[in-house]
């Protein structure tokens, strides 16, 4: 495995996504890795986090299991 030609790959195709839900989901699993690498996270940040994803359900910001599904066959056709 070449890391630097994977990431410059990774770079290019970054360039090209217009999906706002995708370029959400790609920042949220960079802050994850960093999290998981670094230390533990305190309680209140634990449930800021709670909280931000229960206001996200509220303001009806999800998909359901069959929109997720659909959402994966489009970005593995790309």
């Amino acid at each position: 495995m070449n890391l630097r030609a994977d990431l410059e790959w990774i770079h290019q195709e970054l360039d090209k996504v217009k999906d706002p839900t995708f370029i959400e989901a790609i920042k949220n699993m960079l802050k994850y890795n960093k999290k998981v690498s670094s230390q533990r996270i305190s309680k209140e940040q634990y449930n800021e986090e709670i909280n931000a994803s229960i206001a996200q359900i509220n303001e009806g910001k999800t998909y359901t299991h069959q929109e997720v599904g659909e959402r994966i066959k489009q970005w593995a056709k790309q």
